[in-house]
């Protein structure tokens, strides 16, 4: 397994309607790329949002950031900055 990790920053006032357009419109989106295991967003700190995608392929972890890169200049330049990108190997896994 792969995962691609995306840090963003924004306003806090930001947060609530940014996480709410990611659930509308890129969740879709990731969902369908070949590979989808899981995706997640966090919000850590105030001002910033994590998203982590994980995927069966490294290519698929990598076309993942590639997406969220387009999505984001397309629907949220407003509010959110191009993200901190990171990926690689899942070296532990454990689910319940």
């Amino acid at each position: 397994m792969f995962a691609a990790i995306r840090c963003y920053r924004t306003e806090p006032d930001s947060i609530e309607p940014v996480v709410r357009q990611i659930k509308e419109g890129f969740v879709p989106v990731i969902r369908d790329t070949p590979g989808f295991v899981a995706y997640f967003v966090l919000t850590p700190r105030q001002g910033e949002i994590v998203s982590v995608s994980v995927f069966e392929e490294q290519r698929s972890a990598e076309a993942s950031n590639e997406k969220a890169e387009e999505w984001v200049r397309q629907n949220l330049s407003e509010l959110l900055p191009v993200p901190e990108f990171a990926d690689g190997r899942v070296v532990v896994y454990e689910a319940k």
